[in-house]
């Protein structure tokens, strides 16, 4: 019962002064009740001892009971008690996603911890948690491009592929313009309103028979946004030298050159924007500003349905006349 007056509202608020009017009628009854009442004068009292007080006696204030009850649910029935229930229409479409990631040998340089390549994947698939309504696809590149995985809305696929992508997977090298070129196929077609390529890299275009900026401007045709990531520390880095006969790295400081020049050309043609990731906390930094501009798109509706319920209040006002009606006329009923 308390639960449902929670839900309830009236539309007419002002009236609950009404109920003022009770204690008004309940202190002119008691005066009544004291200066109605009837005197009748005897010498002896003696003839009434025997005389018991009946259940009439009691009843009779029934009546006043039931016309306070009556008024106070008519005053709540013209407070017209209401509730409200609502619901809303929302309509979610995600962002259809393709990471390109660089797998050549320099990914195992050592400025990030462990190395490049598995700082990068440990924050794309993050990344990836983070947006639960969109649609990624992977694509991996260094000496030629492969598409890893097709755009899917099942994130676990996709985040179980990022163990399984080591060195040696394709030719080396760095083909940049052949790994987007890779990405803007797979995404061109795609039917959302918002399309985006995230490009990663830590190196100059080298390989690949697609340049770069031929496959930005291809992008740019089809409405994809490319948003590119230069990976590495400034100056020197601990890089991958070669292999040793027992299958070890073999390491050894080299400079970080990176084509910031084209990759800010790529981001800029396109409508995304070019970072570059220094560290780990770093490059966790540039996808959560990517994260923050590509926001999933949102519809909301919302509506509201109103309903009266003064009925059960008349309807028990009604029965309590009726009952009144009927003491009052049977066993309460007085004689002129």
């Amino acid at each position: 019962m308390f639960d449902f007056f929670n839900d309830i509202t009236f539309a007419n608020k002002e009236l609950r002064w009404l109920f003022l009017v009770i204690p008004v009628i309940i202190l002119w009854y008691i005066f009544k009740y004291r200066t109605l009442n009837a005197e009748l004068k005897t010498s002896s009292f003696s003839g009434f001892d025997k005389v018991k007080t009946t259940y009439k006696h009691y009843l009779r204030h029934l009546i006043i009971i039931f016309r306070l009850c009556v008024l106070s649910l008519l005053i709540l029935v013209l407070m017209r008690p209401q509730s409200r229930s609502s619901y809303k229409d929302v309509k979610t479409e995600g962002i259809d996603i393709v990471i390109a990631l660089d797998i050549s040998s320099s990914m195992l340089a050592k400025d990030f911890k462990p190395n490049r390549l598995e700082a990068a994947k440990e924050v794309a698939s993050k990344f990836i948690d983070s947006r639960p309504n969109d649609r990624i696809g992977l694509v991996i590149f260094s000496g030629e491009s492969f598409t890893q995985c097709p755009l899917t809305s099942d994130h676990a696929v996709i985040k179980n592929l990022f163990s399984g992508i080591r060195l040696g997977m394709l030719a080396d090298g760095t083909a940049i313009g052949n790994g987007l070129a890779t990405s803007v196929t797979r995404i061109k077609d795609s039917k959302a309103k918002s399309k985006v390529v995230i490009l990663l890299t830590d190196g100059v275009n080298n390989q690949g028979s697609v340049a770069p900026l031929t496959a930005s401007e291809i992008a740019k045709a089809y409405g994809i946004r490319v948003y590119t990531i230069g990976l590495g520390t400034t100056g020197k880095a601990l890089s991958f030298a070669g292999i040793y006969p027992d299958g070890s790295y073999a390491y050894e400081y080299a400079d970080v050159v990176i084509d910031e020049k084209t990759m800010t050309e790529i981001a800029d043609m396109t409508g995304g924007k070019y970072f570059r990731a220094t560290d780990n906390d770093k490059l966790k930094d540039v996808y959560k500003e990517i994260d923050r501009l590509e926001k999933t798109i949102f519809e909301e509706k919302n509506f509201t349905n109103k309903s009266e319920h003064f009925l059960p209040f008349a309807l028990a006002a009604g029965i309590l006349l009726l009952i009144e009606f009927l003491l009052k006329n049977t066993i309460l009923k007085s004689i002129p």
